[in-house]
């Protein structure tokens, strides 16, 4: 009875250990991702902003036509900016996923070796009681 207990035991505490490192992760690449996202939105509202203001400022139609380049270009790199944060960020989960699989990997051989263990000790004790 003993045994079972101080086998639940470790087994709770290590599946409680390894919840605890799957959640830290997780946290860890939302908290990066919207970082990165966060940080791209920001840059992405001063350069339109700032596009706006001189938009405003334009009184007749020339002016109009020289700022029609320039705010496609404001345009094409928010886009660029918005593209490069998703990038970083699909690769930051692909590096925590990996993080996770040998996390999960570690367990599995973790576990297989305790079962090992446990199913060689009632041989082993059979092998030396005597007969």
């Amino acid at each position: 009875m003993f045994q079972l207990n101080d086998s639940f035991s470790k087994a709770t505490g290590q599946f409680a250990e390894v919840a605890a490192n799957v959640n830290r992760l997780a946290l860890a690449n939302a908290e990066k991702a919207f970082g990165l996202h966060l940080a791209a939105l920001e840059e992405n509202l001063q350069a339109t902003f700032a596009f706006a203001g001189e938009l405003v400022e334009a009184r007749d139609l020339d002016a109009m036509k020289t700022l029609w380049p320039k705010g496609l270009q404001v345009a094409r790199a928010n886009v660029e900016r918005s593209l490069g944060a998703t990038q970083e960020v699909i690769a930051h989960t692909l590096k925590t996923q990996e993080e996770l699989g040998a996390l999960a990997k570690r367990q599995f051989e973790l576990a297989s070796a305790q079962f090992r263990d446990e199913a060689d000790k009632p041989g082993k004790a059979g092998a030396k009681a005597p007969k």
